[in-house]
């Protein structure tokens, strides 16, 4: 059995606690338990998060004990210093865990403590220059979904928390689960921990279904050529009107917006599997793997073999 212990603190963020459902998917996927779950606060009772129902909560002493100790964050943690008795209580029971784990903004509670100190981690990319510039012995890396480094994992901001809960489970119970866990909650992928914290999709924000649609379609065949009059098509629109809809929508040209997906499937697919650069590029578009190359430097400023070795470090 493996226990999980949530440290929280008045004014809590609940999203900090949604990726407790993939621990419980886990152990519908297994048909036994396997990971329990605890909520801890100093001491112990009702606790309010910013928004929503308060939550019970066992009171937290020197003898608490948790396989993964997790720390959601708060909204803003630079307005809302952690406690300092729930930094020393988390500085006593880390060495006692298997894994301790900053959720989001749970970073700045983790640092406080001394446990990110000469490692490297993540936050929610609105916070990393803070956490960087309160603690500089800590390599803060601002645009990575999740971080594990040894027994310490942070985590990006709030949805990213389901990823890592996913990358938990993987290292935990293998690989199928985590995947059976995903499908069940409708993950149009899991993420590895290297990904960036900035979709391409989200990037584009269309603001009609007709071009959102058009996305979806590119990002589904991002292997064919895509040109301007199929694309057209798909929205019901002549290529002229199309290519001006598309640029007042988004920002971006029809064909910036498709080296942007296909780079980003692309460093997925580089961080995820150990497919040849070959095929890599030709599943996502580009001529050849120089053509990969030159739009990777172009696009991240680094070649696709940092990338890959890079994501497996994340790992």
């Amino acid at each position: 059995m493996h226990r999980i212990g949530y440290l929280l603190a008045d004014g809590f963020q609940m999203m900090g606690l949604a990726n407790q459902t993939v621990y419980e998917l886990a152990n519908r996927a297994l048909g036994q338990p396997f990971y329990t779950v605890q909520c801890h606060s100093l001491q112990g009772g009702l606790l309010s998060p910013t928004f929503g129902p308060a939550i019970q909560t066992r009171a937290l002493s020197a003898r608490s004990r948790a396989d993964t100790w997790m720390v959601p964050g708060v909204i803003d943690p630079l307005g809302q210093p952690a406690d300092p008795q729930l930094v020393q209580r988390l500085r006593q029971l880390a060495p006692h865990a298997r894994r301790t784990v900053g959720l989001c903004t749970g970073a700045f509670v983790l640092a406080d403590a001394g446990l990110l100190e000469g490692r490297r981690a993540t936050t929610h990319w609105g916070f990393a220059d803070a956490l960087q510039r309160r603690h500089p012995g800590i390599a803060v890396e601002p645009d990575r979904l999740h971080i594990v480094d040894g027994p310490i994992w942070t985590s990006a901001g709030m949805t990213a928390a389901l990823d890592l809960a996913l990358a938990m489970v993987e290292k935990d119970l293998g690989a199928e689960v985590a995947r059976r866990v995903a499908h069940s909650l409708v993950m149009h992928q899991q993420r590895s921990g290297g990904q960036s914290q900035h979709s391409e999709m989200l990037k584009l924000a269309p603001k009609s279904d007709r071009i959102q649609r058009v996305l979806e379609h590119v990002r589904g065949h991002l292997a064919q050529p895509l040109g301007v009059e199929e694309l057209a098509e798909v929205a019901n629109l002549s290529p002229r009107q199309f290519s001006r809809v598309f640029v007042a929508e988004t920002g971006q040209s029809p064909a910036k917006a498709i080296e942007g997906l296909r780079l980003e499937a692309a460093r997925l697919m580089i961080e995820k599997s150990r497919h040849p650069l070959e095929v890599v590029a030709r599943e996502n578009g580009f001529r050849d793997r120089r053509h990969l190359r030159e739009a990777f430097l172009r696009g991240f400023g680094v070649p696709p073999r940092a990338a890959r070795s890079e994501g497996r470090k994340a790992g």
